[in-house]
């Protein structure tokens, strides 16, 4: 299998990478991955090779791409531990896999099952429900060639929406108890749920919305700066993951 997984195009960085290998330009969706294994390393020492591809260029539309994830989407995770090695695709199971593999502790999960559910829930509920409007506002309002009033204002509406919808389990508007983090008892627990949404919401700005509309937001907004005071959220964010020139 590792010899149809890499062509002579691949990069040299990836198919003679050991260990765990991550294929990401930062992005929202790279940022995630590259966030959860900077709180890896924090925690355990986890260590990874990095290699940066252009989406500007279509990298991840290139046949040696391809065959690590058909989507061509980034990021694509690589564990070279494994032989073959084993391919991983789609931010949430990226998020997931290095949770199984890499967090024995479950410092960014939860043993409890319950608990554990209500991270998938939030998880999914981002990925599902939150990145794919928010992606779409932003490209219809910043890449778009021609304007269409009509999808901007649907996914404007659409994404604050769904922001709505974390105020709402971050304020504990139903509950009486507001949280600090999406999952978790109590105020909850700083975990994969919080990594896979924080990239995109903190990019409101960029996306076209203005502080008056996230007035109606102030739990969310709270959240978003207490995530983006972690030392790993800085460096899964920061330079470290600029494009080589």
């Amino acid at each position: 299998m590792s010899q149809s997984l890499y062509i002579e195009d691949t990069p040299a960085s990836v198919k003679n990478a050991k260990g765990l290998h991550l294929i990401t330009m930062s992005t929202p969706n790279g940022q995630k991955v590259q966030i959860m294994l900077e709180e890896l390393a924090e925690k355990y020492g986890t260590e990874w090779d990095t290699t940066f591809v252009s989406i500007m260029t279509n990298d991840q539309k290139k046949e040696w791409f391809l065959r690590l994830n058909p989507n061509g989407r980034i990021p694509v995770l690589v564990d070279n531990t494994q032989s073959p090695p084993f391919t991983v695709m789609e931010t949430s199971a990226e998020l997931l896999y290095l949770l199984k593999f890499a967090d024995k502790d479950d410092v960014f999960g939860f043993k409890d099952e319950y608990e554990r559910s209500q991270a998938l829930q939030w998880l999914f509920f981002w990925h599902g429900s939150g990145a794919p409007y928010q992606g779409q506002m932003n490209h219809f309002n910043k890449f778009a060639k021609d304007k269409i009033p009509y999808a901007i204002e649907r996914f404007k509406n659409e994404t604050l929406r769904v922001y709505g919808v974390l105020e709402i389990q971050l304020s504990g508007k139903f509950t009486g108890e507001p949280k600090e983090y999406l999952a978790g008892n109590g105020t909850g627990k700083y975990s994969v749920a919080d990594i896979g949404t924080y990239p995109w919401v903190k990019a409101w700005e960029f996306s076209g919305f203005s502080k008056e509309d996230m007035e109606a937001f102030p739990h969310l907004l709270k959240w978003i700066d207490r995530i983006a005071a972690r030392p790993a959220v800085k460096i899964g964010c920061g330079e470290k993951y600029n494009m080589p020139k």
